[in-house]
């Protein structure tokens, strides 16, 4: 018998035919279950992924998408470039530490403010205190519900990923990290 992960795709999928035919969905979604149903949504979402090109001017544009723009403010824009550019994750309550790293960014995309309102724009994003880097990434997440479906969304949003981390034996400790899980060779950055 070869329990080749190849045979065993073959034989699920036989036995999901049968269970089709049988008109028993019920019991198909029982047997694999809702959180890998979800996870399967994830990884076909992943067919469905475009190219994001990020021009000069900081205009964004989803290539496979016909070139469709997805249009976002000065500010949405500098948040969501400083996520792409931390693939690794940023805690929100540690922004303070990219604050310089964000002001360029939010300078670079905006054209008619002035610095010190920018600046104070920044602060506001910053502060842990302060809901403004959370409104930010929910009109990111918007923005892109209304181009895509939630599974292919999940890949261009500000989303939230959890590491665990053990020290020693007794203590455990969590990092909040919000990413943006588009592969980063779909991004085309024209702006370097």
């Amino acid at each position: 018998m070869d329990n080749s992960p190849e045979n065993v795709a073959k034989e699920i999928s036989s036995l999901v035919r049968q269970l089709s035919a049988a008109g028993r969905n019920d019991l198909l979604l029982q047997a694999i279950g809702v959180s890998v149903l979800e996870d399967l949504h994830l990884e076909a979402a992943k067919a469905r992924l475009s190219r994001l090109l990020i021009t000069k001017d900081y205009r964004f544009f989803l290539l496979d998408y016909n070139n469709k723009e997805v249009e976002l403010t000065p500010v949405h824009k500098a948040v969501y470039l400083l996520f792409l550019n931390h693939p690794e994750g940023i805690e929100f309550k540690r922004l303070s530490n990219y604050r310089e790293e964000l002001l360029n960014y939010y300078m670079r995309t905006t054209r008619m403010m002035d610095k010190q309102t920018i600046e104070d724009s920044v602060d506001m994003l910053i502060n842990p205190l302060n809901n403004s880097i959370n409104e930010k990434c929910s009109r990111i997440k918007s923005v892109f519900l209304n181009m895509m479906d939630r599974y292919t969304a999940d890949f261009y949003i500000v989303s939230g990923h959890t590491k665990k981390h053990i020290e020693g034996t007794s203590k455990t400790w969590f990092e909040r990290l919000k990413i943006v899980k588009l592969p980063r060779h779909l991004v085309i950055k024209e702006y370097l």
